[in-house]
């Protein structure tokens, strides 16, 4: 990492630990500890284990993209790669922006494959990964609406989240139809703040939209590699929504499993604070989503929310840290 990357991925951890200061204010702290005080911890551990068997299971999705585009890896090797990308996505602030070049660049230095291929067979898979994001959150939503005891509100936040999750594929579709139109748009739009800050970089957001184009055209022109990767991508998502499953029993709590399916999707939506992993944002999201549709009250969503992130996050953090040491130093 570059020193202004370094500097920003601490900025974003400290206003990550603000947000969780206020957020522990907020709820109660001594709640929160108390909640804590009757925890079950054995089904921690089985939530962090099913984080790494859902990431296991996305860098198979990885394996046949890259492997359709002509690059050989073997699939051992390559899941070190993913737990590598993974602590990329979630130590820089806004997620996704990091895993895709870093490997792609470990990839090509070692002579594993050149880097427009990897990078085109990457950014491809985190798409495909990207599906049942989508298809949770809207089929959530939907069961959801039909629920008699959520009303009012309630309601409103389930059908816009589920809304957003059926706009945001289409508006992607559309402007993978009309690309250069949207390449000029955001620059437009970004252009003034370019000239007030060296923070937004034109030239980086110009290769940040044709690299997310470029991802959808490997996945048109590859539909049998298509088909095979979706069947891991679901099943990734289901392992990865499992940890808040899990959390709930950690303190006695059996949430309905429509509702987690609905959450994790609709909670990651959050991330896009600029805190490493969404930090603080997805906290305070569970949070909402559990109290509004699981009747639960703050303190303990709040220790749920917690335990959820030690496994779907803080856990990967430290296992994927491990493992972009071992890429890093043997390339």
């Amino acid at each position: 990492m570059g020193s202004r990357t370094v500097a920003k991925v601490l900025v974003g951890f400290a206003v990550a630990g603000l947000l969780l200061y206020l957020f522990g204010r907020v709820v109660g702290w001594g709640a929160i500890q108390q909640a804590f005080a009757e925890a079950d911890w054995r089904w921690i551990v089985v939530g962090c284990a099913s984080s790494v068997v859902s990431l296991v299971i996305w860098s198979k999705a990885w394996h046949i993209v890259l492997s359709a585009v002509g690059v050989r890896i073997p699939f051992r090797s390559l899941v070190v790669t993913y737990f590598a990308a993974t602590f990329a996505d979630y130590a820089t602030p806004f997620g996704k922006a990091g895993g895709g070049p870093f490997i792609a660049l470990v990839l090509s230095s070692d002579e594993r494959a050149n880097f427009q291929e990897s990078f085109a067979g990457v950014v491809a898979a985190d798409l495909l990964n990207l599906f049942p994001f989508f298809t949770f959150a809207t089929v959530g939503g939907v069961a959801l609406a039909f629920r008699t005891d959520i009303t009012g509100r309630t309601n409103l936040l389930v059908a816009g989240l589920a809304g957003l999750a059926v706009v945001v594929p289409a508006v992607a579709y559309a402007g993978w139809r009309k690309r250069g139109l949207v390449e000029r748009f955001v620059a437009r739009l970004l252009e003034p703040l370019a000239a007030r800050t060296s923070r937004v970089e034109m030239e980086s957001v110009r290769e940040r939209i044709r690299e997310f184009f470029l991802g959808i055209d490997e996945i048109r022109t590859h539909p049998t590699a298509v088909k095979r990767t979706l069947p891991y991508a679901y099943v990734g998502w289901l392992f990865f929504a499992l940890p808040l499953y899990l959390a709930g029993l950690t303190f006695g709590v059996r949430l309905d499993p429509i509702v987690v399916l609905f959450v994790v999707p609709a909670s990651t939506v959050a991330g896009i604070v600029p805190t490493p992993g969404g930090l603080g944002g997805v906290e305070v999201a569970i949070v909402a989503l559990l109290v509004a549709l699981a009747s639960v009250s703050a303190d303990t969503a709040a220790a749920i929310a917690l335990v959820y992130r030690v496994a779907s996050y803080w856990f990967v953090l430290a296992f994927g840290g491990v493992a972009a040491l071992y890429e890093t130093y043997t390339v």
